[in-house]
């Protein structure tokens, strides 16, 4: 499942944000990190970056209308892929 999470912050994605093989990024936008799947978390060090970029500016959504209303950061966090944690 984890091949629907996005690697910065674990929210699922419908179409995979790396295609079926894993190495064929869409290039889409995550609504809620706004990392571009592709570019920014191409590689471990990269996706880790962005990702502690992204909270230390406060972790808003990227699209605040698809914010789920109890939305819990930690819980997202747990899905993210193991191998870019």
């Amino acid at each position: 499942m984890s091949d629907h999470n996005c690697r910065v912050c674990g929210l699922y994605i419908d179409d995979l944000p790396w295609g079926r093989d894993g190495n064929c990024p869409t290039y889409e936008i995550c609504p809620c990190c706004g990392v571009e799947f592709g570019n920014e978390d191409y590689t471990k060090e990269s996706t880790k970056q962005y990702r502690e970029k992204w909270i230390s500016e406060g972790a808003h959504w990227f699209e605040p209308k698809e914010k789920p209303e109890k939305w819990d950061k930690k819980e997202q966090f747990k899905n993210i892929p193991q191998e870019f944690v």
